[in-house]
């Protein structure tokens, strides 16, 4: 059987190689492996990276790129029976991920599976909380309701044909086509073990950007869910309060709190402004979205 891992790239040097050397010494008893990198302009070593780890490479032009379309693409290359899709970003923690991330889907027992996401040495501190919050210690295979995270996922081939990721929405992409799936009847599993380090080394701008850009999409997905600002106000307070309890129960208080305050402000207040956008954006705001190295003013 042969799984296909596929890679979104975009200046991804930083972490590709260390990612690519942990995927070349996966545990594979009873799959082959093959790597696919869908790059969008790379320009930093990205693709030398790639070509010196034997990756598959094909591109998709800046101008066409959304997430969804993106893994559309690099999906359609691939050969595999299973498809991964894990972020450049991201680095997995055993070498056991491949067969953890996959085996509920070998034993049809999901769909679509989606592992834990772990924070770095330099992960921000409020977003570590994040990732206890939505990828918890204890596994649910399957689960209720449609959460996904295509930072660190898997999707049996023939489903993701059956259904393909929106290419028009400006992310959540994953849980686009896991709501469809959901509604139909499919089985969505959440495989704690085949954890990865998520790093997301983005100045507070882009943190910002990158929750406007999630509310947006959330507009599409869940039009039920609405952020007024009173609720932004009461969000960012209420998690402020939270993490620095919690930084306080770690001695790390003094060192964190800045960052605490900026973090929460950049997320709700992201989320609120994208939350009140117009569905409808144009291509300059699409590339202030998808293209964080060059700052748009709007």
């Amino acid at each position: 059987m042969l799984v296909s891992v596929v890679i979104r790239t975009l200046n991804e040097s930083l972490y590709l190689a260390e990612l690519l050397q942990n995927i070349k010494s996966q545990k594979k008893d009873i799959f082959d492996v093959e790597v696919v990198v869908i790059d969008s302009g790379s320009t930093d070593g990205t693709l030398k990276i790639a070509h010196d780890f034997g990756s598959r490479i094909t591109f998709i032009d800046k101008k066409d790129f959304t997430f969804g379309r993106s893994l559309n693409h690099g999906s359609d290359y691939a050969n595999g029976e299973i498809l991964i899709y894990i972020s450049g970003h991201c680095i997995p923690i055993k070498d056991d991920w491949i067969k953890k991330l996959i085996q509920p889907i070998i034993e049809d027992k999901a769909d679509y599976t989606y592992g834990g996401q772990k924070g770095r040495a330099t992960t921000k501190y409020s977003e570590t909380k994040i990732f206890e919050k939505y990828f918890p210690n204890i596994s649910d295979i399957p689960q209720k309701g449609f959460f996904c995270n295509n930072a660190n996922s898997a999707i049996k081939r023939d489903v993701w044909e059956k259904y393909y990721f929106n290419e028009n929405i400006t992310g959540l992409e994953d849980m686009e086509l896991a709501k469809r799936l959901y509604d139909d009847g499919g089985k969505i599993g959440y495989v704690s073990d085949a954890a990865v380090f998520h790093i997301h080394d983005e100045t507070w701008h882009q943190t910002r950007r990158r929750y406007e850009r999630e509310a947006l999409a959330l507009q599409l997905i869940m039009p039920e869910v609405q952020i007024s600002f009173l609720d932004m106000i009461r969000y960012i307070w209420i998690s402020i309060i939270s993490d620095s309890k919690d930084a306080l129960k770690e001695k790390i208080f003094l060192r964190e709190f800045l960052g605490i305050i900026k973090f929460r402000i950049a997320q709700y207040s992201g989320a609120y402004r994208g939350n009140h956008e117009h569905r409808s954006i144009s291509k300059r705001r699409k590339e202030n979205y998808f293209y964080p190295s060059k700052k748009i003013n709007d």
